[in-house]
């Protein structure tokens, strides 16, 4: 019990961090005017904008408990600019800490971990409950503000549609899925058949597909350290590049919304067949 206070304070106090050294952040950026730019109001973006995906840490009604909100944006910033940036991702990169070793101890549930930390700041918990806000992301809280590592001459940007995480799964713990569910089903039923005739060992695979995300390409002023002249990232929140001058990177400028299809090709050397083997799993069959 003593361990599972413990835990639960250092997390406490490394979400006090996480929100505090945000607020010096916005702080700094009302000071001084640095040239903001965001997918959503192109060149009209402003702090205000800036401020509300900083400190996004909250679902909206309605929003899927997997997910997270996207703020695509690029900030031109100066060197003690990027000093706070990179103290956010501290506190945040200590926030996720602490979080894994709460789920690792298994000292407390996640609904009682968001419960205790969105109380911690009434004025904030109590704002934001009349708009739909009131449960924490845990993810939102943590992941990280990116930053380019050196000036840039230009970004590209394009939606990225085709992601998809996959899992091996035998057919014997396939099988136990489908036992699971409703057998008198016709289509489960169907499944349990197809799935009888083939080895209980044979490996399939699980897919999910992934939310669209915006990729950007960074292509940088001069050669890196290792004469790398371009580097590519995911974007979840505004990116921070370094400008000595105030001077904003050339950036593309893609559509407000990923495209319904997917846009590229099929790779010639993809390995799972082309329809599900267990529609009701995801799970696929790989290529002999």
């Amino acid at each position: 019990m003593i361990r599972e206070y413990g835990l639960m304070a250092d997390l406490e106090a490394a979400f006090d961090d996480v929100v505090n050294v945000t607020r010096t952040l916005i702080a700094e950026l009302d000071n001084k005017d640095y040239p903001i730019w965001s997918l959503e109001k192109r060149e009209s973006a402003d702090k205000a904008w800036l401020a509300a995906a900083l400190n996004d840490f909250w679902y909206e009604e309605g929003q899927d408990g997997r997910s997270t909100r996207a703020y695509v944006g690029v900030v031109a910033a100066d060197r003690a600019l990027l000093i706070l940036v990179e103290s956010v991702n501290q506190a945040k990169r200590r926030f996720s800490e602490c979080l894994a070793l709460i789920k690792q101890q298994n000292t407390a549930g996640v609904s009682d971990i968001k419960a205790a930390l969105a109380s911690r700041h009434a004025e904030v918990h109590g704002y934001l409950a009349g708009k739909g806000l009131a449960r924490l992301n845990l993810k939102q809280c943590w992941r990280q503000i990116p930053c380019a590592v050196a000036p840039l001459e230009r970004i590209h940007l394009s939606w990225y549609s085709s992601g998809r995480s996959i899992k091996r799964i035998t057919a014997a713990e396939a099988a136990d899925r489908l036992y699971k569910m409703d057998t008198e089903a016709p289509h489960i039923a169907l499944q349990i058949r197809s799935l009888a005739g083939i080895p209980s060992s044979e490996v399939l695979a699980r897919v999910q597909k992934q939310a669209p995300l915006m990729r950007a390409n960074l292509f940088f002023q001069e050669p890196l350290w290792d004469g790398a002249m371009r580097k590519a990232m995911n974007l979840s929140l505004p990116l921070f590049v370094p400008s000595h001058d105030g001077a904003m990177p050339r950036i593309n400028q893609p559509e407000l919304t990923a495209p319904a299809k997917r846009t590229r090709k099929v790779r010639s050397d993809e390995r799972l067949e082309d329809e599900p083997f267990l529609p009701a799993l995801r799970v696929y069959r790989y290529r002999e």
